[in-house]
């Protein structure tokens, strides 16, 4: 009910986001936030890291890391819901309400469609309230008091998930280099302050843990994260840069990756224009 609320099909996403899980991290068998490659392979990768690069460079950095802001922050959830932006090569052009052709179907095995159709029925119900409150308050009320915040709130999500996963020093792994604990260990927590924390249950600061094991409840997961930082401090990641700035980094310089001899895909660095 909860996700039927903010139009999140709640079916859909709970075996995406299990994907992700599994996956997280993997160049080609990764659920979002995967990036394109440089001589991508097709099918296999993301392809068009050099487009990407070569359209960096004609926009400049700043006006480049400005609209990636805006495309991932304001249009970013939408876009993967609907087409699987951002959703890695394996599973193709997928759509959380529609689990059939002509979308690739490779990310809904199984009963998953029946799932992701039940999913559709929460949807609809909440377009359903939408629709009477429209008529009955007027459309610039319900977009003003639910549009609106609900643009903001995916706009965090968005931004969490983005910075968790991505940074200039953040590789991708090939499926010989790739294990669940590596994957889980490429993830990054970062310093959102006790405000953040409170309201997010410390989401974005104690996301390692919740990596290594999503079955730890947000109560404990301070203890966690401080139990994995000291037991493999060589591996656990923390960033001290503060959030801002390192969602300004990630968007002008994390653009295309490329296959190294070791078998990751590192970013590409890019100038400072």
């Amino acid at each position: 009910m909860l996700h039927s609320a903010l139009l999140v099909p709640y079916f859909s996403w709970q075996r995406s986001h299990a994907v992700h899980h599994s996956k997280t991290n993997h160049i080609t068998d990764g659920e979002t936030h995967v990036p394109v490659v440089v001589n991508g392979r097709p099918g296999i990768e993301n392809e068009g890291g050099e487009g990407e690069l070569a359209n960096a460079a004609r926009f400049g950095k700043t006006p480049w890391g400005g609209l990636q802001l805006v495309l991932h922050l304001v249009i970013g959830w939408p876009a993967y819901l609907l087409w699987g932006a951002t959703g890695g090569p394996k599973y193709g052009t997928s759509n959380h309400f529609v689990p059939f052709k002509p979308f690739a179907t490779k990310l809904w095995p199984a009963s998953w469609p029946k799932k992701v159709l039940k999913s559709d029925i929460g949807i609809v119900a909440m377009a359903g309230v939408l629709s009477v409150l429209a008529r009955r308050f007027g459309g610039n009320a319900v977009m003003a008091l639910y549009g609106l915040p609900l643009v903001f709130c995916n706009m965090w999500l968005v931004a969490y998930t983005w910075l968790q996963h991505t940074d200039v020093d953040i590789p991708h792994l090939t499926n010989d280099e790739f294990s669940y604990m590596r994957g889980a260990f490429l993830t990054v927590d970062r310093p959102y302050g006790p405000i953040f924390d409170w309201f997010h249950h410390k989401i974005g600061s104690t996301h390692v843990a919740h990596h290594i094991d999503c079955t730890i409840p947000h109560y404990h997961a301070r203890e966690a994260t401080d139990a994995i930082a000291k037991a493999f401090p060589k591996a656990y990641l923390y960033d001290p840069t503060p959030v801002h700035k390192a969602l300004w980094r990630v968007a002008s310089n994390c653009i295309a990756v490329k296959l190294q001899k070791d078998g990751r895909y590192t970013w590409v660095p890019v100038g400072n224009k």
